[in-house]
């Protein structure tokens, strides 16, 4: 196992993390060289790093692992949920080793210095966890220099003026340009990923920054998925016929997404039709009902999150990436409240009282990760099939 990080004169970091409150972080670079300013997060998952980097909904955040070994099994293009990295850097405690996996296709470092990302390894991650949790995710600055050279006060200072998350939409940036479909189904041994040949429902999926395996999972429980950029109108969604709409993940202030994402789901709510929403869909559809939603201090980023369905009493350990989160309190009548955080009662799921039309804010897709809550792409399928039947 690699020794704690110790400097010496002959061995001068090559990397810092420059927090707004004035804390410098001193460690190891790898990956891309340069500069990034960003939101700093943590995720307690203990695999999947690459799906971490590539989801879109960390864009505008670097991400801290609390697991100590990242990079250990490479990286592998069938792992990638984006086809580039959205998390603006990573922080790890131990430097990536070589990989060590039947599927690796390449390393951590080289993948991100190729794909523009900085990493820095060689850091006091449980220090920063706790800075995190105790004082709210914090505005830093990431720095990657071979020759070890830093403006301490020029990070410190970027950190400081960048404008953070609150009032961003990011959805824009992160989400496809024109629609396309997508059939591709989940991964199986020994055939991998395999398209969806008979599918039995036409959904729209509107992309705010979708996970691919959130469309794999789409495409799995029989549906035949048609991919619409975030600023589609209800008027685009309904052109297409759909047997139901999918409201997908993404980052930012869902507050700023909502200027044009609410109007859009009202639209389509006029409709008698099944309506799924995953992380920011689900934010979105609350807002679209009425209700508001808030920043949270330090956000849930993990796999391991226990959520409680308040209608059959069962929880779930679930995968979670969010930083805003919905009021319950402000839910309207009509309105229920299905899932609640165990962490800390945070709302997790809504649902209307007389439709098929309901969202959680974990990730029921997660790969790797929990499984617990599948089920709800299969009742978004039933609910659907209900529908034809009647």
């Amino acid at each position: 196992m690699p020794a704690p990080l110790v400097f010496n004169a002959q061995a001068r970091p090559t990397a810092c993390l420059a927090l707004a409150d004035g804390t410098v972080f001193y460690g190891r670079g790898f990956g891309a060289t340069g500069e990034t300013v960003a939101e700093l997060v943590f995720n307690t998952a203990m695999t999947g790093y690459q799906e971490i980097i590539t989801d879109p909904s960390y864009a505008g955040q670097v991400v801290t692992f609390t697991f100590p070994h990242i990079g250990n099994v490479g990286v592998t293009p069938e792992d990638d949920e984006t086809a580039d990295p959205f998390a603006a850097g990573m922080v790890v405690k131990w430097d990536p080793t070589a990989p060590s996996n039947w599927r690796a296709a390449g390393d951590l470092a080289d993948w991100l210095a190729r794909k523009g990302r900085i990493g820095i390894g060689g850091i006091d991650t449980r220090r920063l966890t706790r800075a995190i949790r105790q004082q709210g995710a914090p505005h830093v600055a990431l720095s990657h220099d071979p020759e070890g050279k830093f403006d301490i006060e020029a990070l410190i200072a970027k950190a400081r003026e960048w404008r953070g998350l609150v009032g961003l939409d990011l959805a824009k940036d992160v989400s496809c340009r024109q629609s396309y479909r997508w059939d591709e189904m989940r991964w199986a041994w020994p055939e991998g990923y395999r398209p969806q040949t008979a599918p039995r429902h036409r959904v729209v999926a509107i992309d705010y920054g979708a996970k691919r395996n959130i469309l794999r999972c789409l495409a799995s429980a029989g549906c035949e998925v048609t991919v619409l950029p975030a600023t589609a109108t209800a008027e685009d969604v309904l052109a297409l016929n759909p047997d139901g709409v999918f409201l997908s993940n993404g980052p930012g202030d869902p507050a700023a997404t909502g200027d044009y994402a609410v109007p859009m789901i009202k639209g389509v709510l006029t409709r008698d039709m099944p309506v799924f929403g995953i992380c920011l869909g689900h934010q979105m559809l609350a807002l679209a009902l009425g209700a508001k939603t808030v920043k949270m201090n330090h956000g849930h980023h993990g796999a391991n999150h226990p959520v409680k369905d308040l209608e059959t009493g069962k929880v779930e350990i679930t995968s979670m990436n969010h930083g805003f989160t919905v009021d319950s309190q402000t839910l309207p009548k009509g309105v229920i409240e299905t899932h609640v955080s165990l962490f800390d009662g945070s709302n997790c799921g809504i649902r209307l009282a007389d439709r098929p039309v309901f969202s959680v804010q974990y990730h029921p897709e997660a790969s790797p990760g929990p499984q617990d809550s599948y089920y709800l792409f299969q009742r978004f399928a039933a609910a659907m099939e209900t529908r034809k039947v009647a």
